[in-house]
């Protein structure tokens, strides 16, 4: 029998001195929130991958290029002349100061530096946005279909997502009409609304959104942007809330257009007199963004012709998917205006997207994500594609999507 060791002992001697809780320890109710579907879809492909199955990825809203050469440029000068330390909590000067002049570039507006705030990736922003904006139990109105992490975000935080169910033949976009019956039903707080939006790929037109923000002002609402998928747009161009409404928030990243996911660095603009308000949020909760991720950022601008091929890739692979999608029984298909995902209607399937997307993936090598993570109440009935992957592999996922169809039938 092994001697008992000074650990063992003192281990010993504080369970027998230590009493039992009266209750057992357990996590706090906001820890409730559901996990990330995608990332779960994620991880079963990963299991089949390392059994030896080649799985093509179309569940993950993730870009299949690298940060733009210049991005990893600016990133090897920073790591030689740079000591990459804390910089200010409202991002390093040059990149703010960049960031505003993206928006003289690309929306014709005078936009102040001082207003842009560098987050660590789009979720720091609506972490400090809806900390910033909404005490607990307010009310927050989220178009549904819509990005999973919006609610559960909201959740954590003891606030109240108020889903406001669109539909196709609306573009699956919100409505005044749609906002104002809500807020008669139980007052809101706020609407978050994202154009391109996921998972739908759909945009606002301009008029919708001018409308959207004009309902806010009059309703005392705050209205958050969500416009990561900027720059991603196929059939009009993308309009920033900011053309209607200083008094909007609006959040945006280096993760989709400039293809940084895992960088995680990403920005806001909120009106000037509550930068403070932000900054402070942002000291605590977050110090800063990277600095690496900073420095990449700042030359990623310099990648246009680089991330621009990368948008031509996704532009050729979704008018690939709207023509073969329907041979693999998804009908009905709103096209996409932006982004890089297809939302697609499998009643004619006869299951659930849980159950037809494990069929998928098992039987076809192919990963797509059930519309149940993006929306409670209808997504039983709908799958999102992502298309942000080369030609090549979109392509052979529709050849395997196709036979995989046949056989089913």
């Amino acid at each position: 029998m092994p001697k008992p060791t000074l650990s063992s002992m003192a281990a010993g001697e504080a369970a027998a001195s230590t009493p039992l809780p009266e209750k057992p320890l357990a996590t706090a109710k906001r820890s409730e929130i559901e996990g990330f579907m995608v990332m779960d879809v994620m991880n079963a492909a990963s299991a089949l991958e390392r059994k030896g199955r080649n799985i093509i990825h179309m569940e993950i809203g993730q870009p299949g290029t690298p940060a733009p050469e210049a991005a990893r440029n600016a990133l090897r000068r920073a790591l030689e002349t740079d000591n990459l330390g804390y910089t200010l909590a409202l991002g390093s000067d040059p990149l703010r100061q960049r960031i505003a002049q993206h928006y003289g570039e690309t929306y014709n507006l005078d936009l102040d530096p001082a207003r842009v705030i560098v987050t660590s990736g789009s979720s720091g922003a609506f972490i400090l946005a809806f900390t910033a904006l909404f005490d607990i139990g307010a009310r927050v109105a989220l178009p549904c279909p819509g990005y999973p992490c919006y609610r559960q975000i909201l959740k954590s935080l003891d606030l109240v997502p108020e889903l406001i169910e669109t539909s196709a033949a609306g573009r699956w976009m919100p409505t005044f009409d749609d906002i104002e019956k809500s807020h008669q039903k139980s007052p809101l707080d706020g609407l978050l609304v994202a154009s391109p939006a996921n998972p739908t790929g759909t945009m606002l037109e301009p008029e919708r959104l001018q409308e959207l923000t004009d309902a806010c002002h009059r309703l005392g609402l705050w209205f958050i942007s969500d416009e990561i998928y900027h720059g991603l747009n196929y059939e009009m161009p993308a309009t920033t809330a900011l053309t209607y409404s200083d008094e909007a928030i609006v959040i945006n990243s280096f993760s989709k257009y400039f293809s940084m996911t895992g960088w995680r660095v990403g920005w806001m603009i909120v009106p000037e007199r509550f930068v403070r308000v932000f900054e402070r949020l942002a000291q605590n909760l977050f110090i800063c963004a990277p600095a690496a991720s900073q420095a990449a950022a700042l030359g990623a601008f310099e990648g246009a012709e680089e991330v621009d091929a990368n948008k031509q890739t996704y532009a050729r692979n979704r008018t690939l998917l709207l023509q073969e999608l329907p041979k693999a029984g998804f009908q009905n298909i709103v096209p996409a205006d932006g982004a890089f995902y297809l939302y697609c209607n499998i009643s004619a399937f006869g299951m659930t997207s849980p159950e037809l997307a494990r069929r998928i993936l098992e039987e076809a090598g192919v990963a797509i994500t059930p519309g149940i993570d993006f929306d409670p109440i209808e997504g039983q009935n709908y799958v999102r594609f992502s298309y942000a992957r080369s030609t090549a592999d979109i392509a052979e996922a529709t050849r395997r999507l196709i036979a995989w169809h046949q056989g089913f039938q």
